[in-house]
């Protein structure tokens, strides 16, 4: 390639040969198992969910239960709507979550995370809006340990002089 391309016709040439030699770029399969089902895991602090999609009303059920009376605060429900709003999928897909641990809130974004997770796994092409809105990355904050001779984590006992 130490030649100069001084026509259209070496140029084609060159794209050709480039073409040859370069990976051709895999699409992502769909994963799903024998039941049309797509299967993740999701994880917020210390809560962990288990979260299987298929098509459907978009009927939710977290723990056998629906998810007005499991998350009965309306801003869980709100997060885990999220992840539908983002892939524009509202009402499309019914999701069977068991999730363990944490509290609400963290339970709440553990199946949030997991239906995201599931969603590209079902469906790659909505992998681009999930990770652009940061669904797809597990949010590693947790609480922080208790120190030895203090209060809290960071929080000391009371200062007194006498």
């Amino acid at each position: 390639m130490t030649d100069e391309i001084k026509s259209l016709d070496d140029l084609k040439d060159v794209v050709e040969i480039v073409e040859a030699v370069a990976e051709p770029v895999t699409l992502r399969e769909p994963v799903r198992d024998e039941l049309g089902r797509a299967y993740a895991t999701g994880k917020r602090k210390d809560a962990v969910a288990r979260v299987w999609i298929k098509p459907g009303s978009g009927k939710v059920t977290v723990n056998g239960r629906p998810i007005e009376t499991y998350f009965a605060r309306p801003v869980l429900r709100m997060v885990l709507n999220q992840a539908f709003e983002v892939a524009g999928v509202e009402g499309e897909f019914d999701v069977m979550a068991t999730v363990k641990g944490g509290g609400l809130s963290g339970q709440a974004g553990a199946v949030k995370h997991g239906i995201s997770k599931a969603l590209q796994l079902y469906e790659p092409s909505l992998r681009a809006p999930l990770k652009a809105a940061g669904f797809l990355t597990r949010d590693s904050r947790v609480v922080e340990r208790k120190k030895y001779g203090r209060r809290k984590a960071r929080r000391s006992f009371q200062f007194s002089k006498r």
